[in-house]
């Protein structure tokens, strides 16, 4: 390769959301831009992640007739991030995240829907919302992509049905309600006869949804740009000349490579959530860095930190918490490996309790995830391990499901064999399946179901946030997130801790520049995505609040690219 092939304007390491996000903003500005990827597939967390964005005052929302308060969202995420609440950064967010979908849906074929009603988890703190805020990428076709196709990173097994992924919201509803109602029915029926046809004739479902659209629409709009991406490319260091970031050395084809750049080198790596070293010193509940489960991609070992660390970054390791919570159960797949199945609304559904290995309940069920899992390890503070227990009786187990066991027609007789799913023909029986005391199930269960009959959970307040009742059933009266446990036999699923990805990153300003300790840039360096320190001071307010500043700061940074002087390409 000659020193002119080898020189760009900007150099972006990683393919998820925040850094193709940069890479397109900064092409559309006219910059020369390269993007490496460790991993052989591309779209990173994004492709395995349900697509939602959470970004206000969107265009989107304002056609739902959302229009809300201009300090609405800035009171909430000060409320939601406390004492790490970082005000230039959420400004640039609020204020760039609506341009930034205009940017991408007026420019790209990166297309997003907003749901009328998806309310911010905290929806009644001060400035949280009903709705308006949290919007999911439109289905995409994968032929669009061409060859490419292969390339794309596959979405979480556990999340998919017959391989087919499913899209959230009224697609979900269907699905759930296909032996309920003949309009369900006939959706169900007819997405599953396009799915295996086109299984048929390319090998592969070919409706992409959530994350995977999101990584496909993304990577479709960077082969508009003319953008190359080379995959298999892990970044080994940063190149610096007088304090300046000039570039980096890849591993391409086994073989060390100096990449050189004008403008600069964004960091967009994913985050840490497969670095044990790393757990180790930020997650309380992982003493040793293995108690913790993720979906995420194993590639994500946290090399854009370690590089931003190596010039001169740094990470603040007192953020509350140091990633994105989430309950998770481990499933045995077919081929004897382990999957990762997260759980996000089953808790939240009428009949299901979570209890500890003291056989009690501990939380309210249908909070958010990151949530729900604060809880468990205050909970468990002292116990050997973080665990719980979510139960459940038959009847709600064939009608909702639980974790990775499908509901009503599939068949569960695989997650018994396996493990994964404990039974027992009464509660005292079940209780001896998973070891936990049966007075104490049988106390927690009878209590529960008390409070399903009046609607009202005395002791947790389950179905008492807007948040809860939108992830329950509404056809369930008087409150959709209870119902007895009352007809055996019963089922239990054991939860672990786990993320979705991580939110203690690299300190940067508000142009997505890495920060020094003494609060200056380190020039020609940028990090977005989880890479970067999260916007949201450790907690989660709706959903989205990964990709919406994904997606938007990766923007920033592009339009800082493309903004500010290039360098020469020699001394």
């Amino acid at each position: 390769m000659s020193e002119q092939e080898s020189m760009y304007d900007v150099l972006v390491i990683g393919t998820g959301a925040s850094g193709m996000s940069a890479a397109i903003t900064a092409a559309h500005q006219g910059l020369k831009v390269l993007v490496v990827e460790k991993a052989p597939v591309y779209g990173g967390t994004t492709a395995r992640s349900g697509g939602w964005l959470w970004i206000p005052g969107t265009e989107l929302a304002k056609q739902q007739g959302i229009h809300e308060p201009v300090d609405a969202a800035r009171s909430y995420l000060q409320h939601e991030a406390r004492t790490h609440f970082d005000a230039d950064r959420v400004t640039a967010f609020i204020e760039n995240g609506p341009q930034a979908i205009d940017f991408f849906t007026n420019n790209t074929c990166v297309q997003f829907d907003m749901p009328a009603v998806f309310p911010d988890y905290h929806a009644e703190a001060p400035g949280g919302q009903p709705g308006g805020r949290s919007m999911v990428t439109r289905p995409f076709d994968a032929r669009e992509l061409g060859q490419h196709v292969a390339q794309l990173a596959p979405p979480v097994p556990e999340l998919t049905v017959f391989g087919m992924m499913l899209g959230s919201g009224k697609e979900l509803w269907h699905f759930l309600r296909a032996f309920k109602s003949l309009e369900s029915f006939w959706y169900v029926a007819k997405r599953f006869g396009k799915h295996f046809a086109d299984v048929l004739q390319h090998g592969r479902g070919m409706t992409l949804t959530n994350g995977n659209a999101l990584a496909g629409r993304l990577f479709k709009a960077g082969l508009d740009l003319g953008i190359p991406v080379w995959l298999n490319c892990p970044a080994q260091k940063l190149i610096t000349d007088q304090g300046r970031v000039v570039g980096a050395t890849v591993v391409r084809e086994g073989q060390p490579t100096d990449l050189r750049v004008r403008r600069g080198v964004v960091l967009a790596c994913g985050g840490f959530p497969h670095d044990i070293e790393r757990r180790k010193q930020l997650f309380p509940h992982a003493p040793t860095g293995h108690e913790h489960f993720t979906p995420s991609p194993t590639p994500n070992t946290g090399d854009g930190l370690r590089l931003g660390e190596s010039v001169g970054g740094w990470v603040d390791p007192t953020i509350p918490n140091a990633a994105a919570w989430c309950p998770t159960s481990i499933v045995k797949r077919k081929d004897g490996t382990d999957g990762v199945m997260p759980h996000f609304i089953d808790r939240a559904k009428p009949g299901v309790i979570a209890v500890t290995a003291q056989g009690r309940r501990f939380t309210n069920e249908a909070l958010s995830y990151h949530d729900f899992i604060q809880d468990l390890v205050k909970a468990c503070a002292g116990s050997p391990a973080v665990n719980c227990w979510l139960v459940c009786d038959h009847a709600h187990l064939r009608e909702y499901g639980m974790g990775a066991v499908a509901p009503f027609p599939l068949p569960i007789g695989k997650h018994l064999k396996s493990g994964y799913l404990k039974r027992g023909g009464s509660l005292q029986a079940l209780a001896q399946a998973i070891g936990v005391p049966p007075d104490a199930l049988q106390e927690e269960v009878e209590a529960f179901n008390r409070d399903a009959i009046s609607g009202t959970d005395t002791r947790f307040a389950k179905g008492s946030t807007a948040y809860n009742r939108y992830q329950g059933d509404a056809l369930v009266k008087p409150n959709p997130c209870m119902a007895p446990i009352q007809h055996g036999p019963f089922y239990a699923i054991q939860v672990v801790v786990g993320d979705i990805g991580t939110f203690a990153g690299l300190a940067t300003d508000r142009h997505c520049r890495v920060l020094q300790k003494d609060g200056q840039p380190v020039p020609g360096l940028f990090a977005v995505g989880n890479d970067a320190a999260s916007i949201m001071g450790g907690n989660y307010p709706g959903a989205g609040i990964t990709l919406g500043p994904a997606l938007t700061f990766g923007y920033i940074a592009g339009r800082a690219l493309a903004n500010q002087a290039a360098l020469p390409t020699s001394a």
